[in-house]
């Protein structure tokens, strides 16, 4: 049934360029499944594997700058954060895909690979190895993650716990932006949070387990990034 609705299609388009019609367009969209008749506009961005893949695309864009700045010493990531975070993201994308996610997923699998491999490379290259009380606490936070949703047998559980232990791990970020703007990079966050909303809107299934931890880290960054900005907007309008 679909070759022959093909090959029809590739008959009309045939017939219709060699009569030089204007209304071949539609019959060449639907061969190549991009544009629709009457009007052409079935856009593949605008579909979930489209959505994902920029999501993809601006999860790479906003990484790479960072760990170009860790290769050449410019900047030292706390790699016991950075491996909570990987991991938790990680274990966030599993419960996304339990939960029929599909490719909006993708993402997030992907940043949690990309942030294990921030820490291991962090630590290849002289990381802050400083550890305090508090990032035993999100440790703990993140290792009880699995068990809950064992015990609960919901994966929401778990996604609960790993978006506050994300979340919380913004406090200390939160308290160096409001004294020191400058020395944090706004369009990494403000990448973030445009990923994530990309991501939110990908997702093949809608529920507390799926969107909780896309659209609260998401919501998170883009809060931060207008700290940022405005702490650095007070501080150059500050009078001396």
């Amino acid at each position: 049934m679909r070759s022959t609705s093909l090959l029809t299609d590739i008959k009309r388009l045939s017939k219709s360029v060699e009569n030089d019609e204007p209304n071949h367009l539609p019959f060449i969209g639907r061969l190549f499944g991009i544009i629709d008749a009457p009007f052409g506009m079935d856009n593949f961005f605008l579909s979930k594997e489209g959505l994902s893949g920029i999501a993809l695309l601006l999860t790479f864009v906003a990484f790479a700058p960072y760990i170009r700045a860790i290769l050449r010493g410019e900047t030292k990531p706390h790699i016991f954060s950075w491996f909570i975070w990987g991991a938790g993201t990680f274990v966030v994308f599993i419960a996304q895909m339990s939960d029929g996610a599909g490719v909006g997923a993708w993402p997030i699998g992907v940043s949690g690979l990309i942030t294990i491999f921030v820490a291991i490379l962090a630590l290849r290259k002289s990381a802050d190895l400083s550890i305090v009380p508090l990032d035993w606490i999100f440790l703990l936070l993140a290792l009880s993650a699995l068990p809950l949703w064992i015990l609960t047998s919901t994966p929401l559980a778990a996604v609960i716990i790993l978006t506050i232990v994300d979340i919380l791990g913004f406090g200390p970020s939160v308290r160096k932006a409001y004294h020191a703007p400058d020395e944090e990079n706004v369009l990494f966050f403000l990448l973030g949070a445009l990923r994530n909303g990309f991501v939110v809107a990908a997702l093949e299934n809608y529920s507390w387990t799926t969107m909780l931890f896309p659209a609260a880290v998401g919501i998170a960054c883009l809060l931060f990034a207008l700290l940022i900005i405005i702490r650095r907007l007070v501080i150059r309008w500050k009078p001396a």
